[in-house]
């Protein structure tokens, strides 16, 4: 019960979302600046480890300066994740709330922080 309610009072919404999203508030602060999302979807244990049973895990880039992005979308790879270009920086509002799935599963749901989520694809 006290995880349950630490949950709810601190991870049950977006302080803002769905029609903007931090990182677009944070290009909006930082003017010029090029700015990405990434790295928000997972907890911990997948930045130290993105193999589950096998499998990377996935992380989604999104921003708006494509040669900045394809250097992230590198990186993300170089940690071991598999790294997917999920477009210009308003995806940021999906991937934002994407974030507080994986942490309501780990924390309100009883999964454990030992999960990532995949991406599977018919051949």
């Amino acid at each position: 019960m006290i995880a349950q309610t630490h949950f709810q009072l601190y991870f049950s919404t977006l302080t803002i979302g769905l029609t903007t999203s931090g990182a677009e508030q944070v290009a909006e602060w930082a003017k010029g600046a090029k700015v990405y999302k990434a790295f928000n979807q997972t907890g911990w244990e997948n930045m130290a480890n993105p193999t589950v049973e096998n499998r990377k895990t996935v992380m989604f880039v999104c921003g708006d300066d494509e040669d900045g992005k394809s250097t992230v979308l590198k990186l993300t790879e170089e940690i071991g994740f598999e790294a997917i270009d999920a477009g210009s920086l308003d995806s940021a509002r999906l991937l934002e709330p994407l974030g507080l799935l994986w942490i309501k599963l780990a924390h309100a749901y009883g999964q454990g922080r030992d999960f990532g989520f995949t991406l599977v694809r018919r051949k």
